[in-house]
Formats: structure tokens, C-alpha cells, sequence
């Protein structure tokens, strides 16, 4: 379905807490918290994770100097990426085309710890990378104002937050084809930074401040810049971890989807969004605020945007840790207003869920079915969808009052724009779908309090109630399992990046 919106700018500053970071308003999570859940409990969760997992310690150092002088009970096991990997996601690699035009990549990873109750959100953004620096005289005539550079974000334990920005992207790097990255803040001194996936004893002597991801291995280490003082903030993080991927975004066994459809492969609805890897486990350690987290088989997630800009208005919850699960259990579901390119001003209603359950995929898109949704302004989330063989439903809530992120804007680069918490309480439920549209068999009953929920864009002066939906005819079209990769092996230069 479409609309039309006219001068719909996003509502930023009513995602900014109404209050002082460390009021007593705040509802974070002190770190001498009891929990509800013992180390010692056995967990039925959507990831089953080992009881070695969630082992902690304080550092009296986190700064670079330390690198290599904690004695590390958690050895993560490093392997390069392979190529033409299992559950490879289409849309997996870099897609900038090297043209002038507004564009944005950005990259999210979560790692959840169930028995310490606390997840580490990894984001990285790139904006723009045609220009290497900020923008000369010439180049801002010649192509407008523009927001250059690299961003790293952590929204980590105790809902604390740490940004590094860079206006200079000619140390970013991305590989065409496989969700591998990394980008050097700082040097270290007399080294070159790297411009591809190196081995972790080769990054750490070569990069001082910076990360590299592959689906198989994340590290880094940033340090907070001082912009972020409507946040309680961290003055460094450093990590190190290896993950082995579980389901990629379709069933186990089989060819893995495009979360969008085949048109991801061209910028007709802008931003795209793929779903890299719907459930993982991964092992290592994270330092944070003086505390070092070490987890074993813990609950991870992947995805991706790309495009003009993020959507003006979107909603997203995802969680992998549930109770009450018989196998593994992931959960996707999001909507938002995308721009239509070409289109001045024009919009459209998107939305989907996706849900993997023990080597199956669930998934409820507007090609092949509805999708309905009601979401708070803060608080509370609902959707519900019919994909012709099944129904799902799911209702969040939450009493954290959020932490305020940043995303890649139209008007301001990346700025604060939205809001997230991962003290999401969540009930997911999936039936059988009887001939006359009415709940079948239950097949999946699960909970959790640990779902990561999300805002962003606006205004979000009201409940936002919506519909997604596409006619018969173009609902074939785009959901038609289209071999992408095939059609353009004729034509190989003609193949857009990141396929």
C-alpha cells in the first residue's frame, strides 16, 4: 500500500530522554543487580547456551597499553572466512557502487549473555564513502552538503553507550561480495592499516583504535569522542570473539533469502535491509566499563542496511534468547515508512516477522500474505500476520525508558534518531492456519525478557497503527524465487554490488 506524505521531517528530539542520564529515573541496571535467573539454572532458551557462559571480572586497565596482559580464561578460535560459505545471505557483501550519490551502509551485531541478563549491540556505519574527507569548497558546489565518514557504536551492559566517529572513511574497507569490514580510527604507530580481513595478531599490531567483523570473527577496541552526553557512556570497550552462524535467513539446508525480495537487488525502495545471520553462537570476551564479560555459545544476530537514508519512521523488535523453547528459536519483526526513489515525498508501508524454529523458516511479508501492526510511541509493540499456512503473533513490552542511538538521517548524517533497549519482555506465539483464516495448532509458545525493541525516525506523537499488504499480481512478482546470482553470471559487470 502507499501514501503520500508531504514535509515529513523525523521527530528526533522526542527520542532524547526527558531526563539527566544519571537521575534516578533512569532505569539502568547496576552491575551488583541480583538476577532472576542463577548461573546454576538450567535455561530452556531459543539458543541453548553452555553453563560456562557469563563469567566475569573487572580490569583495572582497559586502555590499548593493556593489549595481550589479562589473563583470558575464553580462548576464541580465530578462522578466516571461507569462500562460498554455508548460510551466506544474499546482499551479504558491500554495495557501494563507487558513484557520488547520498548513500549509507550500515552493519548491526548483537551478542546476548542470558545468565548475566545483558546483550552487547555492535553497529557500524559508513556515509558517503566517494569522498575520503570532508568535503572541499569545489565539492560541496559541486555536490551539496554531505555527512562523511565512519561511526562505531555499542550499546552494551547496564544500557551503556560508546560512539567513535571519524569524518575520514579512507580507512573503511568492505568486501564486495562477503559481510566482511573493518575500519582503523588510529594506527598504530609506523603501521599501515589494514584493507582486508587479517589474522587477530596482525590486527592488534597494526591497529591501535578500530575493528574488523567477518561472520566467523568481530574485534576491536574504540574509545568513547565525548558526543554523547545525553547517554550515560563508557571511555572504552575492547572485544574479541568468534561465532559459529546457525541459521542465515531461511530454512536450514536450503538456498538462503533475500530479506526484501529479489528488487533488493536494485535501489527502487530504499533503504534495503538484510537479515545476515538470524542466529548464531559465539564465543570470547568483552571488556566494558572496567568489567570483562567472557560467554561461551552465546546468542548472536547480524543484519545490514543500505541505501539513501534510514526510513523517516520504523519499529523493530529481535530476539534470540526465549524460555520455554524445544529447539532454537529467532525472531525478527519490523516496519517503517521507506522512500519510493524517484518519487519526491513519497512513501510506502513495509513491514514484516521472520521466525527460524528448529531448522524452519516462518515468514510473514506482504508478497505473500498481511501484516498488521500497533506500536506505542514508547513501550509497547504488537504484530500480527497471516502467510496463507500460518498466523503469528507477537506482543512486547517494556518499563526501561530506552537509551538514545544513533542512525544515518537525510538532513543531519548520522544523528540521534532513534531509541532502544534490550529489556524487551516478549511473548511469541505461531499456529497452523485453518482453511477459513482462523488459529489452527500452536506450534510455538515462547517468552522472554531479554528482546531487543526499537523506535526510530518520527513523529511519534500517537499510536501508529499499520497495514501491509500488496496486490496479487505484484505480490507473485517479487516473492517469485528469482536466481539473481544466475541471471547476472552473463552479464557479470552489470551486477550490483553486495549480491
Amino acid at each position: 500500500m502507499e501514501a503520500q506524505f508531504h514535509n515529513f521531517s523525523p521527530n528526533v528530539s522526542s527520542l532524547l530522554p526527558p531526563t539527566n542520564p544519571s537521575s534516578s529515573n533512569k532505569l539502568y541496571h547496576p552491575r551488583n543487580s541480583t538476577f532472576s535467573i542463577p548461573l546454576s539454572k538450567s535455561l530452556k532458551l531459543g539458543f541453548r547456551s553452555s553453563p560456562l557462559l557469563a563469567a566475569s571480572t573487572y580490569v583495572t586497565n582497559t586502555d590499548n597499553s593493556s593489549k595481550g596482559e589479562n589473563k583470558r580464561s575464553v580462548s576464541p578460535v580465530y578462522v578466516p572466512t571461507p569462500p562460498n560459505r554455508g548460510l551466506r545471505t544474499p546482499h551479504s557483501g558491500y554495495h557501494y557502487d563507487g558513484t557520488t550519490r547520498n548513500f549509507f551502509e550500515g552493519w548491526y551485531f548483537k551478542v546476548s549473555i542470558p545468565e548475566r541478563k545483558q546483550s552487547f549491540c555492535f553497529m557500524y556505519t559508513v556515509e558517503n564513502p566517494a569522498f575520503a574527507k570532508k568535503l572541499t569548497a569545489l565539492e560541496l558546489a559541486q555536490h551539496g552538503s554531505r555527512s562523511i565518514g565512519v561511526g562505531a557504536q555499542i550499546l552494551g551492559a547496564y544500557d551503556k553507550y560508546i560512539c567513535q566517529f571519524s569524518e575520514e572513511s579512507q580507512n573503511f574497507w568492505g568486501s564486495r561480495h562477503e559481510l566482511v569490514l573493518g575500519n582503523t580510527f588510529v594506527a598504530e604507530r609506523n603501521m599501515r592499516p589494514p584493507a582486508k580481513e587479517v589474522p587477530p595478531q596482525e590486527f592488534d599490531k597494526r591497529v591501535l583504535e578500530g575493528f574488523q567483523v567477518s561472520p566467523l570473527w568481530h574485534q576491536g577496541f574504540i574509545r568513547d569522542d565525548g558526543s554523547s552526553d545525553y547517554v550515560e557512556t563508557v571511555k572504552t570497550a575492547r572485544w574479541q570473539y568468534s561465532t559459529r552462524p546457525v541459521y542465515g535467513w531461511g530454512n536450514v539446508g536450503s538456498t538462503q533469502k533475500s530479506t526484501a525480495g529479489w528488487l533488493a537487488a536494485f535501489p527502487v525502495f530504499e533503504p534495503h535491509w538484510q537479515i545476515c545471520m538470524a542466529g548464531g553462537l559465539s564465543t570470547g570476551w568483552i571488556e566494558w566499563d572496567g568489567e570483562r564479560f567472557e560467554f561461551e555459545d552465546a546468542p548472536s544476530y547480524s543484519e545490514k542496511n543500505w541505501g539513501g537514508a534510514f526510513p523517516r519512521k520504523w519499529f523493530w523488535v529481535q530476539c534470540n534468547v526465549f524460555e520455554g523453547a524445544s529447539g532454537e528459536v529467532a525472531l525478527t519483526a519490523a516496519g517503517g515508512l521507506r522512500q519510493i526513489a524517484g518519487r519526491s515525498e513519497t512513501f510506502e508501508n513495509a513491514a514484516l516477522v521472520g521466525v527460524h524454529y528448529d531448522g524452519i523458516f516462518y515468514e510473514f511479508v506482504p508478497w505473500n500474505g498481511v501484516v498488521n501492526w500497533e506500536i506505542f510511541p514508547w513501550g509497547y509493540w504488537y504484530m500480527a500476520a497471516d502467510n496463507g499456512t500460518h498466523l503469528v503473533e507477537l506482543e512486547a513490552t517494556t518499563k526501561d525508558l530506552g537509551t538514545t542511538l544513533r542512525a544515518p538521517t537525510a538532513e543531519a548524517g548520522l544523528a540521534p534518531a532513534l531509541k532502544d533497549t534490550c529489556f524487551g519482555v516478549l511473548k511469541l506465539q505461531i499456529w497452523e492456519r485453518r482453511y477459513d483464516g482462523t488459529k489452527g495448532k500452536l506450534i510455538l509458545d515462547v517468552t522472554s525478557d531479554m528482546a531487543l525493541v526499537e523506535i526510530g525516525g518520527g513523529p511519534w506523537f500517537s499510536t501508529w497503527k499499520g497495514k501491509a499488504s500488496m496486490p496479487e499480481l505484484v505480490s507473485r512478482t517479487v516473492g517469485a524465487p528469482i536466481d539473481m546470482d544466475g541471471i547476472f553470471s552473463f552479464a557479470p559487470l552489470f551486477k550490483p554490488p553486495g549480491l
